[in-house]
Protein backbone atom coordinates (compact mmCIF):
# COMPACT_ATOMS: atom_id res chain seq x y z
CA UNK A 1 0.00 0.00 0.00
CA UNK A 2 0.95 3.28 -0.85
CA UNK A 3 1.36 6.32 2.15
CA UNK A 4 2.36 9.96 1.69
CA UNK A 5 4.09 11.19 4.93
CA UNK A 6 4.30 15.05 5.15
CA UNK A 7 6.87 15.96 7.33
CA UNK A 8 9.08 18.71 7.46
CA UNK A 9 11.15 17.95 10.03
CA UNK A 10 14.24 15.47 8.56
CA UNK A 11 14.91 13.50 11.84
CA UNK A 12 11.28 12.86 11.96
CA UNK A 13 10.64 12.00 8.71
CA UNK A 14 13.72 9.68 8.31
CA UNK A 15 12.59 7.97 11.49
CA UNK A 16 9.10 7.51 10.20
CA UNK A 17 10.14 6.49 6.68
CA UNK A 18 12.31 3.71 8.12
CA UNK A 19 9.62 2.11 9.97
CA UNK A 20 6.88 2.22 7.52
CA UNK A 21 9.42 0.70 5.21
CA UNK A 22 9.64 -1.70 8.20
CA UNK A 23 6.34 -3.09 7.67
CA UNK A 24 6.90 -2.90 3.79
CA UNK A 25 4.63 0.21 3.17
CA UNK A 26 5.65 2.46 -0.15
CA UNK A 27 6.19 5.78 0.39
CA UNK A 28 5.88 9.02 -0.99
CA UNK A 29 7.57 11.72 0.83
CA UNK A 30 7.12 15.42 1.45
CA UNK A 31 8.58 17.85 3.14
CA UNK A 32 6.23 21.09 2.83
CA UNK A 33 2.41 21.34 3.19
CA UNK A 34 2.45 22.58 -0.66
CA UNK A 35 4.17 19.77 -1.95
CA UNK A 36 2.28 17.68 0.53
CA UNK A 37 -1.28 19.02 -1.49
CA UNK A 38 0.66 18.36 -4.92
CA UNK A 39 0.49 14.89 -4.49
CA UNK A 40 -2.54 14.42 -2.97
CA UNK A 41 -4.43 16.32 -6.06
CA UNK A 42 -2.36 13.98 -8.42
CA UNK A 43 -4.29 11.07 -10.10
CA UNK A 44 -2.45 8.36 -8.60
CA UNK A 45 -2.98 9.82 -5.24
CA UNK A 46 -1.91 7.54 -2.23
CA UNK A 47 -5.27 6.75 -0.53
CA UNK A 48 -3.45 6.90 3.40
CA UNK A 49 -1.57 9.92 3.96
CA UNK A 50 0.15 11.01 7.23
CA UNK A 51 0.01 14.75 7.35
CA UNK A 52 2.42 16.62 10.05
CA UNK A 53 0.44 19.68 11.53
CA UNK A 54 3.21 22.71 11.43
CA UNK A 55 4.74 22.35 8.20
CA UNK A 56 5.43 25.48 5.94
CA UNK A 57 3.72 27.24 3.02
CA UNK A 58 0.56 24.55 4.48
CA UNK A 59 0.13 23.55 7.68
CA UNK A 60 -1.98 19.69 8.06
CA UNK A 61 -4.71 21.53 8.99
CA UNK A 62 -5.50 23.40 5.83
CA UNK A 63 -4.12 20.58 3.87
CA UNK A 64 -6.91 18.13 5.43
CA UNK A 65 -9.17 20.92 4.29
CA UNK A 66 -8.15 21.09 0.86
CA UNK A 67 -7.89 17.02 0.05
CA UNK A 68 -11.47 17.31 1.25
CA UNK A 69 -12.74 19.67 -1.28
CA UNK A 70 -11.84 17.06 -4.14
CA UNK A 71 -14.30 15.40 -5.34
CA UNK A 72 -14.01 12.05 -5.31
CA UNK A 73 -15.91 8.21 -4.86
CA UNK A 74 -12.84 7.06 -3.25
CA UNK A 75 -11.29 9.77 -0.34
CA UNK A 76 -8.30 9.29 0.96
CA UNK A 77 -7.52 8.36 4.66
CA UNK A 78 -5.63 11.33 6.59
CA UNK A 79 -3.80 10.85 10.03
CA UNK A 80 -2.74 14.07 11.57
CA UNK A 81 0.61 13.81 13.42
CA UNK A 82 1.30 16.45 15.82
CA UNK A 83 3.02 17.26 19.66
CA UNK A 84 -0.36 18.67 20.06
CA UNK A 85 -2.45 16.35 22.47
CA UNK A 86 -5.34 18.95 23.59
CA UNK A 87 -8.81 17.96 23.59
CA UNK A 88 -9.36 21.21 20.99
CA UNK A 89 -6.49 20.24 18.90
CA UNK A 90 -8.26 16.69 18.01
CA UNK A 91 -11.50 18.67 17.86
CA UNK A 92 -9.81 20.93 15.08
CA UNK A 93 -7.96 18.12 13.11
CA UNK A 94 -11.24 16.30 13.09
CA UNK A 95 -13.05 19.15 11.58
CA UNK A 96 -10.82 19.74 9.52
CA UNK A 97 -11.57 16.36 7.49
CA UNK A 98 -8.73 13.98 9.54
CA UNK A 99 -9.64 10.27 10.03
CA UNK A 100 -7.37 10.01 13.14
CA UNK A 101 -5.18 11.96 14.78
CA UNK A 102 -1.55 10.85 16.71
CA UNK A 103 0.28 12.84 19.42
CA UNK A 104 4.06 12.93 19.24
CA UNK A 105 5.83 11.30 20.53
CA UNK A 106 4.19 8.30 19.11
CA UNK A 107 4.45 4.38 19.80
CA UNK A 108 5.43 2.57 17.25
CA UNK A 109 3.02 -0.40 17.85
CA UNK A 110 -0.05 2.03 18.36
CA UNK A 111 1.08 4.12 14.82
CA UNK A 112 1.02 0.58 13.38
CA UNK A 113 -2.54 -0.14 15.28
CA UNK A 114 -4.17 2.77 13.89
CA UNK A 115 -2.58 3.07 10.26
CA UNK A 116 -3.75 -0.79 10.12
CA UNK A 117 -7.15 0.67 10.88
CA UNK A 118 -6.70 3.08 8.10
CA UNK A 119 -5.70 0.47 5.26
CA UNK A 120 -8.44 -1.78 6.04
CA UNK A 121 -10.86 1.25 5.87
CA UNK A 122 -9.50 2.04 2.53
CA UNK A 123 -9.64 -1.45 1.21
CA UNK A 124 -13.22 -1.64 2.74
CA UNK A 125 -13.86 1.32 0.71
CA UNK A 126 -12.34 -0.09 -2.38
CA UNK A 127 -14.64 -2.94 -2.13
CA UNK A 128 -17.88 -0.58 -1.65
CA UNK A 129 -16.84 1.61 -4.57
CA UNK A 130 -16.43 -1.52 -7.39
CA UNK A 131 -19.33 -3.22 -5.61
CA UNK A 132 -21.59 0.07 -6.77
CA UNK A 133 -19.50 0.26 -10.13
CA UNK A 134 -21.35 -2.82 -10.79
CA UNK A 135 -25.01 -2.62 -9.61
CA UNK A 136 -24.61 1.37 -11.65
CA UNK A 137 -23.67 -1.29 -14.41
CA UNK A 138 -26.52 -3.37 -13.67
CA UNK A 139 -28.93 -1.16 -13.23
CA UNK A 140 -27.58 0.65 -16.83
CA UNK A 141 -26.76 -2.03 -19.07
CA UNK A 142 -29.21 -5.12 -20.20
CA UNK A 143 -28.15 -8.32 -19.06
CA UNK A 144 -28.45 -10.37 -22.10
CA UNK A 145 -26.44 -8.03 -24.71
CA UNK A 146 -24.80 -5.68 -22.07
CA UNK A 147 -25.60 -2.61 -24.29
CA UNK A 148 -27.42 0.19 -22.99
CA UNK A 149 -30.97 -0.31 -21.81
CA UNK A 150 -34.25 1.50 -22.18
CA UNK A 151 -33.62 3.85 -19.73
CA UNK A 152 -30.25 3.77 -20.44
CA UNK A 153 -29.90 4.80 -23.94
CA UNK A 154 -33.23 7.32 -23.17
CA UNK A 155 -30.74 9.25 -20.91
CA UNK A 156 -28.23 9.36 -23.53
CA UNK A 157 -30.71 10.60 -26.32
CA UNK A 158 -32.07 13.34 -24.36
CA UNK A 159 -28.06 14.48 -23.60
CA UNK A 160 -27.37 14.09 -27.06
CA UNK A 161 -30.69 16.70 -28.12
CA UNK A 162 -29.01 18.52 -25.26
CA UNK A 163 -26.34 19.05 -26.68
CA UNK A 164 -27.12 19.31 -30.96
CA UNK A 165 -29.19 22.10 -29.41
CA UNK A 166 -25.83 23.81 -27.72
CA UNK A 167 -23.75 23.34 -30.81
CA UNK A 168 -24.14 22.96 -34.52
CA UNK A 169 -24.35 19.16 -34.67
CA UNK A 170 -26.71 16.86 -36.19
CA UNK A 171 -28.52 14.50 -34.65
CA UNK A 172 -30.71 11.50 -35.67
CA UNK A 173 -31.81 8.35 -34.00
CA UNK A 174 -32.65 4.93 -35.87
CA UNK A 175 -35.42 2.52 -34.69
CA UNK A 176 -34.36 -0.91 -35.71
CA UNK A 177 -36.68 -4.04 -35.34
CA UNK A 178 -35.50 -8.00 -36.37
CA UNK A 179 -37.75 -8.95 -39.05
CA UNK A 180 -39.36 -12.10 -38.26
CA UNK A 181 -37.58 -12.51 -35.53
CA UNK A 182 -40.31 -14.69 -33.87
CA UNK A 183 -40.19 -17.15 -36.30
CA UNK A 184 -36.62 -17.78 -34.81
CA UNK A 185 -37.79 -18.13 -31.64
CA UNK A 186 -40.28 -20.52 -32.63
CA UNK A 187 -37.76 -22.61 -34.73
CA UNK A 188 -35.03 -22.78 -33.14
CA UNK A 189 -35.90 -22.04 -29.24
CA UNK A 190 -35.11 -19.04 -27.29
CA UNK A 191 -31.74 -19.47 -26.47
CA UNK A 192 -30.93 -19.41 -30.37
CA UNK A 193 -32.91 -16.55 -29.95
CA UNK A 194 -30.72 -15.00 -27.36
CA UNK A 195 -27.62 -15.58 -29.25
CA UNK A 196 -29.10 -14.02 -32.18
CA UNK A 197 -29.60 -10.94 -30.55
CA UNK A 198 -26.18 -10.81 -28.71
CA UNK A 199 -24.98 -11.35 -32.19
CA UNK A 200 -27.62 -8.87 -33.59
CA UNK A 201 -26.06 -6.13 -31.49
CA UNK A 202 -22.30 -6.85 -31.95
CA UNK A 203 -22.80 -6.64 -35.92
CA UNK A 204 -24.53 -2.98 -35.82
CA UNK A 205 -21.86 -1.60 -33.10
CA UNK A 206 -19.13 -2.39 -36.06
CA UNK A 207 -20.77 -0.16 -38.09
CA UNK A 208 -20.97 2.72 -35.52
CA UNK A 209 -18.55 5.55 -34.50
CA UNK A 210 -17.20 6.18 -31.40
CA UNK A 211 -19.68 9.09 -30.56
CA UNK A 212 -22.73 6.83 -31.69
CA UNK A 213 -24.72 4.57 -29.28
CA UNK A 214 -26.78 1.70 -29.23
CA UNK A 215 -29.19 0.67 -26.58
CA UNK A 216 -31.81 -2.15 -26.35
CA UNK A 217 -35.08 -0.35 -26.93
CA UNK A 218 -37.57 -3.49 -25.53
CA UNK A 219 -37.57 -7.31 -27.65
CA UNK A 220 -36.46 -7.28 -30.35
CA UNK A 221 -36.38 -3.59 -30.88
CA UNK A 222 -33.16 -1.45 -30.54
CA UNK A 223 -32.12 2.15 -30.62
CA UNK A 224 -29.26 3.97 -32.36
CA UNK A 225 -28.18 7.54 -31.22
CA UNK A 226 -26.00 9.01 -33.55
CA UNK A 227 -24.74 12.47 -33.70
CA UNK A 228 -22.73 14.05 -36.63
CA UNK A 229 -22.16 17.58 -38.46
CA UNK A 230 -25.19 19.12 -39.85
CA UNK A 231 -23.42 18.52 -43.38
CA UNK A 232 -23.27 14.67 -42.85
CA UNK A 233 -25.00 12.39 -44.85
CA UNK A 234 -25.65 10.34 -42.12
CA UNK A 235 -28.46 7.99 -43.94
CA UNK A 236 -25.05 6.25 -45.14
CA UNK A 237 -24.78 4.64 -42.17
CA UNK A 238 -28.05 3.37 -41.37
CA UNK A 239 -28.23 2.03 -45.11
CA UNK A 240 -24.65 0.46 -44.51
CA UNK A 241 -26.36 -1.14 -41.16
CA UNK A 242 -28.89 -2.89 -43.29
CA UNK A 243 -26.89 -4.10 -46.06
CA UNK A 244 -24.52 -5.38 -43.41
CA UNK A 245 -26.86 -7.37 -41.26
CA UNK A 246 -28.57 -8.86 -44.48
CA UNK A 247 -24.67 -9.98 -45.95
CA UNK A 248 -24.27 -11.34 -42.60
CA UNK A 249 -24.83 -15.01 -41.11
CA UNK A 250 -25.23 -15.40 -37.30
CA UNK A 251 -22.90 -18.47 -36.36
CA UNK A 252 -24.97 -20.91 -33.82
CA UNK A 253 -25.21 -24.27 -31.99
CA UNK A 254 -28.13 -25.17 -34.54
CA UNK A 255 -26.20 -23.69 -37.49
CA UNK A 256 -26.01 -20.41 -39.22
CA UNK A 257 -28.95 -18.30 -39.44
CA UNK A 258 -29.41 -15.44 -41.35
CA UNK A 259 -31.51 -12.34 -40.62
CA UNK A 260 -33.10 -9.05 -41.94
CA UNK A 261 -33.35 -5.56 -40.09
CA UNK A 262 -35.81 -2.41 -40.71
CA UNK A 263 -34.83 0.67 -39.32
CA UNK A 264 -37.01 3.97 -39.06
CA UNK A 265 -34.48 6.73 -38.60
CA UNK A 266 -35.75 10.22 -37.57
CA UNK A 267 -33.74 13.54 -37.47
CA UNK A 268 -33.61 16.04 -34.97
CA UNK A 269 -34.54 19.67 -36.82
CA UNK A 270 -34.15 21.54 -33.30
CA UNK A 271 -37.25 21.94 -31.63
CA UNK A 272 -38.17 18.25 -31.05
CA UNK A 273 -38.20 16.63 -27.93
CA UNK A 274 -37.20 12.57 -27.34
CA UNK A 275 -40.94 11.99 -27.22
CA UNK A 276 -41.67 13.72 -30.87
CA UNK A 277 -38.24 11.97 -32.24
CA UNK A 278 -39.39 8.80 -30.75
CA UNK A 279 -42.30 9.10 -32.52
CA UNK A 280 -42.05 10.25 -35.73
CA UNK A 281 -38.72 6.94 -35.96
CA UNK A 282 -41.50 4.86 -34.81
CA UNK A 283 -43.89 6.11 -37.58
CA UNK A 284 -41.04 5.68 -40.31
CA UNK A 285 -40.37 2.24 -38.42
CA UNK A 286 -43.81 1.01 -39.24
CA UNK A 287 -43.76 2.39 -42.96
CA UNK A 288 -40.83 0.14 -43.32
CA UNK A 289 -42.55 -3.29 -42.30
CA UNK A 290 -45.83 -2.31 -44.13
CA UNK A 291 -43.83 -1.80 -47.88
CA UNK A 292 -41.87 -4.77 -47.18
CA UNK A 293 -39.11 -4.92 -44.37
CA UNK A 294 -35.15 -4.91 -44.54
CA UNK A 295 -35.24 -1.69 -45.38
CA UNK A 296 -34.21 1.97 -44.20
CA UNK A 297 -37.41 4.57 -44.11
CA UNK A 298 -36.55 8.01 -43.25
CA UNK A 299 -39.46 10.09 -41.17
CA UNK A 300 -38.91 13.25 -43.36
CA UNK A 301 -40.18 11.09 -46.48
CA UNK A 302 -43.05 9.56 -45.60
Amino acid sequence: MKILVAEDDITSRIILEGVLKKWEFTLVLACNGKEAWDIMKSKDAPKLAILDWQMPEMNGIELCQRIRGINTSEPPYLIVLTSKDEKKDIVKALEAGANDFISKPYDNQELRARINVGKRMVNLQSKLGDAYKALKHEAMHDPLTNIPNRRSIMRLLEKEIARAKRGKTGLFIGLCDLDYFKRVNDTYGHQIGDEVLIAFTRLVENNLRLNDHLGRYGGEEFLIVASCPEESKQNIMFERICEYIRNSEISTEKGDISITVCIGVARYTGVENSDALLAASDTALYHAKKIGRDNVVYADTI
